[in-house]
């Protein structure tokens, strides 16, 4: 769990509980207590009321509360209009965090909402040629890599079934050719490389941050590919 969802997690159980303490937080969250003080002030720097009670814990200023996200019919039958194109062009994990997410959706809803979304779902399908997309993996860790600037790890396969290992800075990821392609700084090739993401093998996230200063713009990269866009 990175730190924003926990700060946010943090909000949702003082929420939840009349007082909270310490020590509560960091067994629920597998922190420290010392990074329970750093989350509860960085909390409170945010402008969210958050006290203390010797002996009783943590709670927030009555009064305070964290509405949830509302969506308009629209919004919501957008999101699930994505879903089965998520679910065709995706790989497993994402559609998984990709659903989870839509059911949040569902549960700010009316029960009306929900049935009409239901009976939505029922309705739309996703027919491809067949020239269908392999089966990848990794996408998730690899958005994440993305996201962070991190270094990452993995075993290649080329077309030949020759296996090599990497080490690259994931710039980004584009969909072209019926494939998902990692576009990345590739170590032992010194360059920028694309790699198909389904011959992707192993993959290892790091928390080393890049090396390299100043990346090339993927759109900049994408103007090299074979490809009309």
């Amino acid at each position: 769990m990175n730190r924003i969802d926990r700060l946010l997690g943090i909000i949702t159980t003082l929420q939840s509980k009349k007082y909270v303490t310490a020590e509560r937080i960091a067994e629920k969250y597998n922190i420290s207590i010392r990074t329970v003080y750093r989350d509860v002030k960085a909390i409170a720097e945010q402008g969210i009321p958050v006290s203390f009670e010797q002996g009783k814990g943590y709670f927030l200023v009555q009064g305070f509360f964290l509405p949830p996200v509302s969506f308009t019919p629209e919004e919501a039958n957008a999101f699930l209009l994505m879903n089965a194109v998520v679910e065709r062009f995706s790989d497993k994990t994402t559609f998984k965090h990709y659903s989870s997410g839509l059911d949040k959706i569902k549960s700010v809803m009316r029960s009306t909402q929900k049935e009409q979304m239901d009976l939505l779902q029922e309705h739309i399908r996703l027919q491809t040629s067949y020239m269908v997309a392999p089966e990848v993996n990794y996408l998730s860790p690899l958005q994440t890599a993305i996201s962070n600037k991190h270094i990452i790890e993995f075993t290649y396969k080329n077309k030949e079934g020759i296996t090599s290992k990497r080490k690259a800075e994931p710039l980004g990821l584009i969909f072209y050719a019926y494939n998902w392609h990692l576009i990345a700084w590739c170590y032992k090739r010194n360059e920028y490389r694309d790699f198909r993401v389904s011959s992707i093998v192993d993959l290892k996230t790091t928390s080393d941050p890049f090396r390299k200063k100043n990346h090339i713009q993927l759109g900049e990269y994408m103007q090299q590919l074979p490809v009309k866009y």
